[in-house]
């Protein structure tokens, strides 16, 4: 079997152009929920095994390794049969859903406020349904003709007002958290928070504990760069990290981002919170997800 120094070495053969699939996969099948790193691991479900049944989907990330799961509003159309089968599925396999995402509106947007925070009050239920307890939320776009600073103003506000709704609520022994994520001006040029460093600012002035950064690794690469700088700056106020490569949205170790030292600058600011991968594999499916697992297992034992 191979040793975690292996592990390490096949890993640095990824600036080369290479996978991460140099590892040996039964040693990341073994090992992805026994290194001794601070964070937990999770996988985004909208990104993989699509074309298969919602409890196929969940048996292949057990597959890869992965106990946690996050969604995007699945379950918009489940009846209760459909609750209950997916319950008892990831209750068998071990799996809980860390976060789930899809509201339609969005902070920034002064008429969209009541709507959010309509569907805010719709969706928490649900989330209570399936033991999930956080969801991420979005800026929406930029108004026309609308100043900066009063689209900036209506995030802390909305949020506030989203905060309030969630105050002291716990689901599955965790604070409901409402997480703020920012989009990349490639992906939608429209987009009002587009870099963390604003939306930084946003939670920040928010205030509450239950409101976090969502620090999404793949936007703010495309957007602003300067990634662990702004991981250090992030910590006390982050929720969540999401994973993947530059460009192509694809594995770690595909494109210009070093995550190594990203799962290693993790490990050394002691982040307890959830890394989620979301990228579109270039291979096998639980092959990558397997091998971005142990990258950042391998990469925090280093410390």
């Amino acid at each position: 079997m191979q040793t975690v120094a292996g592990a390490v070495a096949g890993a640095s053969r990824l600036g080369q152009g290479s996978s991460f699939l140099h590892a040996d996969s039964a040693f990341a099948a073994d090992n992805i929920e026994t290194k001794e790193i601070p964070f937990r691991l999770s996988v985004m479900l909208w990104t993989v095994f699509t074309n298969l049944p919602f409890e196929q989907r969940l048996e292949k990330i057990a597959e890869a390794g992965y106990h946690n799961v996050e969604l995007v509003g699945e379950y918009d159309s489940w009846t209760e049969a459909d609750f209950t089968r997916a319950n008892a599925k990831r209750k068998q396999l071990g799996i809980n859903f860390d976060c789930t995402a899809g509201l339609k509106h969005g902070i920034s947007v002064p008429a969209d406020r009541q709507p959010l925070l309509d569907e805010l009050r719709r969706t928490l239920p649900i989330m209570e349904k399936i033991d999930c307890p956080s969801i991420i939320l979005l800026s929406g776009n930029t108004i026309a003709g609308t100043p900066r600073e009063v689209q900036h103003q209506c995030c802390i506000e909305t949020l506030k007002a989203a905060a309030d709704l969630v105050q002291g609520k716990s689901i599955h022994g965790e604070p409901v958290r409402l997480l703020l994520e920012t989009i990349d001006p490639e992906e939608n040029p429209r987009y009002f928070l587009t870099k963390v460093a604003e939306a930084l600012e946003v939670v920040q002035s928010v205030e509450h504990p239950q409101v976090r950064l969502l620090y999404d690794i793949y936007h703010e690469q495309i957007a602003a760069g300067n990634l662990i700088e702004k991981l250090e700056k992030s910590l006390p106020y982050l929720g969540l990290v999401h994973v993947a490569d530059v460009p192509g949205r694809h594995e770690p170790g595909t494109g210009e981002i070093n995550y190594q030292n990203i799962f290693r600058k993790l490990a050394e600011l002691n982040y307890t919170g959830m890394v989620a991968m979301e990228f579109h594999p270039s291979g096998d499916p639980v092959m990558q997800l397997r091998a971005a697992g142990e990258m950042a297992r391998c990469a925090g034992a280093r410390l």
